[in-house]
């Protein structure tokens, strides 16, 4: 059926997986607790320090306080991205992404505001700048305020080594790590802190909070599912699929999330998205062969082990805390992954709500998987569209970029679309653009689920 008729009634009991309104609340009271961890961590410093350090004036005050907090958010900002696999489930891998740049961000910030209260307490200190002259303290301020600029460029200009994913992850760990443990020697070599019990206990404790995070980051990829390889499809010269069967127990996961692939214990890893349907046992992964890693995987032989560490992130309908009657998912490209685990999953239940698949592509040879799409539409109430930006001489479906004009027409009347959950996957300006068209055309912002890569 077309989407312009959505339905408003309430989904049917076999279209919803059992306790997911549970889920969703449980859900919510995890993204809280961490929200008041996070808290207490950024906050729990300052307020301690305050209250049980006596200063000999403001601008020492405002020194020490400001240390603290970039010391308590370079350790936060590490432990978001140590695979907390609840945490991604429950709040999301993009708002995650979002909150550990911005904890970023308020480190950088607070350690340029404790340089100018350093200089503004004493104008001498500015004889800390310099390299030679500098004492020991001082040079491990200076080498861990390199590193943490050196993370923030890396974060910048990701989109340009794109190729080199795993060198620009460790690089990335790496600095971050040499970041906090420089600027922990400088606190260390200045000793005042530290002779004091109440701060020496503060910043124990935030030594074990990063240490805590990087243990649970090496455990996790002890945790990893094994499986071997049962084929490799080439669905087109440049993107694969890879078919895997499990060796043990299989994962379980929910349509839509991701896990990270490697080839060997402790070696070279790097996330996609599950493509299959989340029942049965087998796992498979829709890949862009670019890099080396792709390479390899596009040429694996069967019986070939892989590691899975997975699942993670939350742009699922299996995950939505309050499930609507029908879904939309617009796709760019290979992010169509994720909806064609969630269409492949509805089928297999029989799922009997309205879905649209609104996929874009450069041109028609992009189009991949549209006869599996055909097949799908026959077990679905499921209406496909297809947007071409190149469209070639001929081509009578819808051409361009997806924009508010071209959702409208899809779309159900205004009034109605808030009736629908909407999954936005491809490229970050991709997934930006249609978000912001939705906006505009009224969709609701707590039904806009969106995953960039």
């Amino acid at each position: 059926m077309s989407m312009r008729g959505v339905r408003t009634t309430p989904p049917s009991p076999g279209g919803v997986v059992p306790g997911s309104i549970a889920a969703g609340d449980g859900a919510v009271r995890l993204v809280r607790r961490w929200v008041l961890g996070f808290a207490a961590l950024l906050l729990g410093p300052l307020l301690l320090r305050v209250l049980l350090v006596e200063s000999a004036s403001v601008w020492d005050q405002l020194v020490d306080l400001t240390g603290l907090f970039a010391l308590a958010a370079m350790a936060g900002t590490t432990v978001l991205m140590c695979r907390l696999r609840g945490l991604s489930r429950a709040a999301g891998i993009t708002e995650m992404i979002a909150v550990h740049r911005a904890l970023g961000i308020l480190a950088v910030g607070s350690v340029l505001l404790h340089i100018l209260a350093v200089i503004a307490a004493d104008q001498r200190n500015l004889l800390l700048l310099t390299w030679v002259h500098a004492p020991s303290r001082a040079k491990a301020a200076t080498l861990g305020t390199v590193a943490l600029g050196a993370v923030v460029a890396l974060g910048v200009f990701r989109h340009r080594v794109r190729r080199d994913y795993e060198l620009w992850r460790w690089a990335h760990l790496v600095l971050g790590i040499a970041a906090f443990a420089l600027s922990a020697l400088h606190v260390w070599l200045i000793n005042d802190l530290i002779n004091d019990p109440a701060m020496a206990a503060v910043f124990a404790g935030l030594a074990l909070v990063l240490a805590a995070g990087l243990v649970h980051r090496a455990r996790s990829s002890k945790r990893s599912t094994e499986y071997v390889v049962r084929e490799v499809r080439h669905d087109s010269a440049t993107v694969c699929t890879l078919v895997l069967d499990p060796r043990g127990a299989p994962l379980r996961f929910s349509p839509g999330q991701f896990a990270w692939l490697r080839l060997e214990p402790g070696g070279e890893e790097h996330p996609f998205t599950i493509a299959s349907s989340a029942i049965g046992g087998s796992c498979e992964f829709t890949i862009r062969s670019t890099g080396d890693f792709g390479t390899q995987l596009r040429n694996l032989p069967p019986g070939t082990p892989v590691w899975v560490d997975g699942p993670y992130g939350s742009c699922s309908v299996d995950l939505l805390p309050e499930p609507a009657s029908g879904t939309a998912m617009i796709a760019a490209g290979v992010g169509i992954t994720p909806a064609l685990s969630m269409l492949r999953t509805l089928a297999d239940r029989r799922d009997p709500r309205p879905l649209l698949l609104l996929r874009s592509a450069r041109d028609p040879s992009e189009l991949l998987f549209r006869d599996e799409l055909a097949a799908l539409a026959q077990r679905l109430d499921l209406t496909v569209v297809e947007v071409v930006r190149k469209p070639p001489p001929g081509w009578l479906d819808a051409s361009g970029d997806i924009g508010a004009a071209l959702l409208e027409n899809v779309l159900p009347p205004r009034r109605l679309r808030g009736a629908l959950d909407y999954f936005l996957c491809g490229p970050p300006r991709f997934v930006e653009d249609v978000e912001a068209a939705l906006l505009e055309l009224g969709v609701p912002e707590h039904r806009i689920h969106t995953e960039k890569f």
